[in-house]
């Protein structure tokens, strides 16, 4: 019998809707998975198996097939392995699979069958709406950050027993957006605790109020880290367009608990002079955000400024102009935002 699952899968901050087909047939016992899945997506049978059993379901014990599509673009990470365990599921008629017609799931399964986030959620909820999902099952840890998508009912299962029984008809919470923590939203260190260095000080509020960036030269021990620190202080709070995208890129990057709410503080990020181009500007395969588009909307302060390598700081040039990382693969193309304001310190 075939199932077909609505999910999503990540490709740098954006997302994209995928279903995950699945066809229980007649044959030998195996299970093949095709769509460029890479390594973490075609262990999901290790996964998946042991999570149905210890749920108190049956495994197929025939031939499965499962099919990422669209087949043409390569997919990553485990958050479909929820959707496969629903489509063999559906496909060894365990459930009716009525409730799965506008529903996405998302999710990555433990051995024992409970659920957990996954990387991204926030991208990856957005992108099962655009793909017409008008409900997302998804981990209860990760729920309260899937529903800050506006439109998307978000039901929350702990483990794959709540979602089966979900299946059959039964009820689950609906998510709520989660609350931003109310110590974030001001900065934890305050430019009216420097006293003296009245120069830097009206340079910070110079650079904060035109969106300049800047650079201190002082001897060691001058405070330059410290005048740093509180730049993000003298911003303004983020607007909600700005918050959801830093939310997002944090998100992508694996920097968030789960269940967190929207970010409310600009971030600021002091990568050390030792770090590498693709954690700067960004990279890898999957590609994921570097530490400029990690400060997109607050600072990204660059102590030791003299002992970054020149390949690094020539590399700051064209994001910094139009304020976006464009990276090309072969694999696709990926788009991070960048417009953080730079703030560096030498000494003499």
């Amino acid at each position: 019998m075939l199932a077909r699952v609505h999910t999503a899968a990540l490709w740098g901050l954006d997302a994209f809707a995928m279903d995950c087909e699945v066809d229980v047939g007649p044959g030998l016992p195996g299970f093949v998975m095709v769509g460029l899945p890479d390594t973490s997506a075609r262990e999901a049978r290790e996964r998946v198996w042991p999570a149905l059993r210890n749920a108190g379901l049956a495994p197929p014990e025939r031939r499965v097939t499962v099919n990422l599509a669209p087949a043409g673009r390569r997919k990553e990470g485990a958050a479909a392995d929820l959707a496969l365990a629903l489509g063999l599921i559906v496909a060894t008629e365990q459930a009716p699979g009525e409730r799965l017609v506008r529903t996405a799931a998302l999710g990555e399964l433990a051995l024992d069958g409970r659920l957990r986030g996954t990387r991204g959620t926030l991208s990856l909820a957005e992108a099962a709406w655009r793909g017409g999902a008008k409900t997302l099952l998804c981990a209860a840890e990760a729920a309260p950050e899937a529903a800050l998508v506006e439109g998307l009912q978000v039901h929350a299962a702990a483990t794959l027993t709540e979602a089966f029984e979900w299946l059959r008809g039964e009820a689950l919470t609906l998510a709520r957006p989660a609350a931003p923590d109310a110590r974030a939203v001001t900065s934890e260190v305050d430019l009216a605790d420097v006293r003296g260095q009245l120069l830097a000080r009206r340079a910070l509020e110079i650079a904060a109020a035109g969106e300049h960036h800047l650079l201190f030269v002082g001897p060691p021990g001058a405070g330059k880290s410290m005048l740093a620190s509180r730049l993000p202080g003298l911003l303004p709070p983020l607007e909600p367009h700005e918050a959801l995208m830093v939310t997002r890129l944090h998100s992508t990057a694996g920097l968030r608990a789960p269940g967190m709410g929207l970010m409310l503080t600009r971030p600021i990020r002091a990568p050390h002079h030792s770090l590498s181009r693709a954690g700067l500007i960004g990279g890898g395969s999957p590609p994921r955000p570097g530490e400029l588009s990690l400060a997109h909307h607050g600072v990204l302060f660059l102590d030791e400024f003299a002992e970054y390598p020149r390949h690094l700081l020539d590399a700051l040039r064209e994001p910094l102009e139009t304020g976006s990382v464009n990276l090309a693969r072969a694999s696709g193309h990926a788009r991070f935002p960048a417009r953080p304001l730079m703030v560096a310190a030498m000494n003499p």
